[in-house]
């Protein structure tokens, strides 16, 4: 029996794991899938690779004006609505870039794909924060890792689904591989509608809450902008890269579904020392796995590196936005945090629509895209270090009673 006053923590887990659904969608399909399907498009249309990179900079454009609706729109129609229509709405802009003519139409429907994202990813978490109030660090931690965690198993799907599409569809398989994702995603929405059947919206905001200021987590803030730029050139260019080096279907599979799979279970490898270290800093050591990840396939362009370069890239980056979570919980209120995480998200948001087509303009100048994915490294390294100074209340655990 639970006790009174306490946490119900197998409910807790089964809400967030519905949950999970809207980053499976919103990321592991809409976003980073995007770049098992770039090859055979860049080869069908001829695009460099700041053309391939401005695609995936669109969605984050259109990311970044979902996470700034966010906040407002989960006030004025419920955060629980708003995140399933964000889920919908990916998934439906997965179709819709299936039956896309050409370069113009590709760019909306990749910024549909990111606004909608935005609502899932940003509504989703504070939700999530909510249904991890009253948690121990430790715990809230991991089962934040549990939500993000979805991302990866998104991807792992894809690693698996994409490449087989692909290799059966002929000349039109990037289109089958989208109509497919898009499949995923509609199973992933039913899957969204029960867990919210089970979880409150956050507390509203209360008056003396209207203003706040955003300078309270500006450290952590400034370290998930350069994330935001560093961390999306390897999601993007990885597989790439990989075809660059003449890897075949079967390999890119396998790396991709390695990724993945480091993804979906990452965040709980990493809810222990996110729970003692606190958000910030907790972050500021993901980043530096992230650049050593990065930076390890291109000092070693061999099979084995590249699998151990996606387990550390894969287990590490979802937990970034975990501790940026934390902190937002460690620093403000609680009827702050739809607010706090949508601030920061939309700072992100920017490092992350200027990152695809820097990496990609550096790649195209420096004749490779291991350059640009040496610079998203540096950017990463940054991070870390602006994220160190950013202070936090940590919440006092709670004692068995």
């Amino acid at each position: 029996m639970r006790t009174p006053g306490r946490p119900d923590r197998s409910a807790s887990l089964w809400v967030v794991a519905a949950l999970a659904s809207g980053p499976l969608v919103s990321l592991g399909l809409a976003r980073f899938a995007y770049a098992l399907l770039l090859p055979e498009m860049q080869d069908r249309f001829g695009w460099t690779y700041a053309q391939a990179g401005v695609l995936n900079t669109a969605n984050a454009v259109g990311y970044l004006l979902g996470a700034l609706a966010g906040a407002g729109a989960a006030r004025r129609w419920g955060t629980r609505r708003v995140f399933l229509l964000g889920t919908v709405g990916t998934t439906l802009a997965l179709a819709l870039t299936a039956l896309a003519p050409g370069y113009a139409a590709l760019l909306a429907t990749r910024a549909l794909a990111g606004a909608a994202g935005a609502l899932a990813f940003v509504l989703g978490g504070a939700l999530v924060a909510t249904a991890t109030s009253g948690h121990p660090p430790a715990a809230a931690a991991r089962l934040l890792g549990l939500y993000y965690g979805g991302s990866g198993l998104g991807m792992t799907i894809a690693g698996l689904l994409v490449p087989l599409v692909l290799e059966r569809s002929g000349p039109l398989g990037w289109r089958w591989g989208w109509l497919s994702l898009a499949a995923v995603g509609s199973l992933a929405c039913l899957a969204a509608l029960l867990g919210l059947r089970q979880q409150a919206d956050p507390p509203p905001r209360g008056v003396e809450h209207r203003s706040w200021r955003r300078g309270s987590i500006g450290w952590v803030t400034a370290g998930y902008v350069l994330f935001g730029l560093g961390y999306i050139a390897y999601l993007t260019f990885a597989v790439a890269y990989l075809a660059e080096l003449g890897a075949g279907a079967a390999q890119v599979a396998v790396f991709w579904a390695v990724l993945g799979l480091a993804a979906t279970v990452g965040g709980l490898a990493w809810a222990p020392l996110l729970g003692r270290l606190g958000g910030a800093r907790g972050m500021a050591a993901v980043l530096a796995v992230l650049a050593l990840g990065t930076l390890l396939p291109l000092w070693q362009p061999r099979p084995w590196a590249f699998l151990l370069s996606a387990v550390l890239v894969g287990g590490s980056f979802l937990s970034a936005v975990t501790g940026v979570t934390i902190a937002v919980r460690h620093v403000l209120p609680a009827p702050l945090w739809t607010a706090g995480l949508g601030f920061a998200t939309v700072a992100f948001g920017v490092g992350q629509s200027l990152g695809p087509w820097l990496s990609g303009a550096v790649a195209d100048r420096a004749g490779g895209i291991a350059a640009g994915l040496a610079a998203s490294a540096a950017l990463l390294l940054v991070g870390a270090v602006l994220a160190l100074p950013q202070r936090e209340a940590r919440p006092v655990r709670n004692r068995p009673s």
